[in-house]
């Protein structure tokens, strides 16, 4: 029984640093074509498939962009709270992460920590602005979720969207996500995770995604989803799936960053790439392992293992 314990403690271990790590590796593996469209991408790359970093912004290669370090803003909060932290503790780590001059910042991230900074208000008005702001950073939520019951899933997940986004297909977006997340962790693999963006779409037809190819995708959440699940769906595999996506263009350090999290999540570290694990800035992959380590401490899922540990 001890020895079962640990094997299954070590297996969610495994599957949160590889989601963090598969986050860390698709915005480093997007980031370099961002903005740019699938025919572009052919042209200078053929099919790109390696972290060199570039791109609009430039980057080192192994560097990342706001996808990863605003997820660690938002691990940093729950850290700090040693739990759920509410919206006034997500605005001000989003806050601090803005005064550190992230590499990049969205619009609409950036209207919602200026109105914290200047009002005090930590939940952003009701907006037809769905963008894929919120779901590219709700990995912390999920893991530190796993475990807990719906309500407080929905709970974590919604807080810190609506810090900066609040729009119903973004919610159910960032939901899906984190659900992806704990489906993998449960042990349902692909047909899970497919089984959980099957539900959004049967929700939010906006997000079908089993009919027309979704290339070029902009920073609008359904087009952001609709590209990460058909890639889900398509391809076997983390290298596959990353590829697809971010040959796709568009915002793709924003896709490969959502598909590299939940990917990562199915195969855990042990199952990503390794020349693309490396690839990634040192500094980067240490952070990610700390963080997800963390936050997995604080999931129920953990503290039940450590109480049923104790009554043994």
């Amino acid at each position: 029984m001890l020895a079962e314990a640990a094997a299954a403690a070590a297996q969610r271990v495994d599957r949160a640093c590889g989601a963090m790590l598969g986050l860390a590796i698709g915005d480093a593996l997007g980031a370099t074509v961002e903005f740019m469209t699938p025919r572009e991408i052919s042209a200078q790359y053929g099919v790109h498939d390696r972290i060199r970093g570039g791109g609009w912004l430039r980057l080192p290669a192994g560097d990342v962009t706001d996808d990863t370090t605003m997820t660690f803003a938002l691990a940093e909060a729950w850290l700090g709270a040693g739990g759920p932290p509410d919206a006034r503790a997500c605005a001000d780590a989003f806050d601090a992460w803005m005064r550190a001059k992230p590499v990049d910042i969205g619009n609409t991230v950036r209207r919602g920590i200026v109105r914290w900074r200047l009002h005090g208000t930590a939940q952003a008005e009701p907006s037809s602005d769905a963008g894929n702001g919120a779901t590219m950073r709700c990995l912390p939520a999920a893991l530190a979720t796993v475990g807990a019951d719906t309500a407080a899933i929905e709970q974590a997940a919604l807080v810190q969207a609506r810090v900066t986004h609040h729009n119903p297909l973004t919610d159910a977006a960032t939901l899906c996500a984190v659900r992806m997340v704990h489906a993998a962790f449960a042990g349902a693999g692909m047909p899970g995770v497919l089984a959980e963006a099957d539900h959004l779409v049967a929700a939010h037809g906006e997000f079908a995604f089993r009919d027309r190819r979704c290339d070029n995708p902009s920073g609008f959440i359904v087009d952001t989803m609709r590209a990460v699940c058909q890639a889900l769906a398509e391809r076997n595999g983390f290298q596959a799936v990353l590829t697809d996506v971010v040959n796709r263009g568009g915002d793709a350090d924003t896709t490969g960053a959502i598909a590299g999290m939940i990917v990562g999540a199915v195969v855990g570290e042990t199952g990503l790439p390794a020349a693309w694990r490396q690839a990634v800035k040192p500094a980067v992959r240490k952070e990610c392992v700390r963080l997800a380590c963390g936050l997995l401490e604080l999931a129920p899922v953990s503290r039940g293992a450590v109480a049923g540990a104790a009554l043994r």
